[in-house]
This record gives C-alpha cells, sequence and structure tokens, in this order.
C-alpha cells in the first residue's frame, strides 16, 4: 500500500479538524521548483475552506486555527501555505 501524498496528509488534517463544508486544496510546488523550500521536499499549498468551525471568529484567528490544524506538517511537508478560510453564508 502507497503512502498518502502530502496533499491527501493535508486534506485527512484539515477534514479531521473542521468538517469542512467545503474545502479545495492545489498544490503549487510545480511553480516553486528550484526554491530551498521545495528542495528540501516540502510542498507549497493553497487551501480554501468553508466551516461552521469559523463562525464569529476574525481571519487572524481562522488562520491560527488553521496552521493549528496543520502544525507539524509545516515541518515535515509544506513549505508555504496560503489560506481562504471562511464561515459560511
Amino acid at each position: 500500500m502507497s503512502q498518502p501524498t502530502r496533499a491527501e496528509r493535508l486534506r485527512a488534517r484539515l477534514e479531521q479538524h473542521f468538517t469542512p463544508l467545503e474545502l479545495i486544496i492545489e498544490d503549487e510546488s510545480h511553480m516553486h521548483a528550484g526554491h530551498a523550500g521545495a528542495a528540501g521536499g516540502h510542498g507549497h499549498f493553497r487551501v480554501r475552506i468553508v466551516a461552521n468551525a469559523f463562525r464569529g471568529m476574525s481571519r487572524i484567528s481562522r488562520h491560527r486555527q488553521v496552521y493549528a490544524a496543520v502544525g507539524d506538517l509545516m515541518q515535515t511537508d509544506i513549505h508555504a501555505l496560503t489560506v481562504e478560510a471562511l464561515a459560511p453564508p
């Protein structure tokens, strides 16, 4: 059985912590080939996540929650993470 990809590990972590209504993960690593973080095997990702868990939170608080959920992945799998975290309308 193959190991999950970085994007799959990121998705699993976000789904586990937030039960999102919408979750889009884009691997932008190819756009950073040759960059120091890419050379170390870490990826560049863009995430759009919509979850009830973000209701009433400021933008900074939502981002902090996402980074807290994926904290250890930032050491092993992710070099850069662009986050759009929203509460549903």
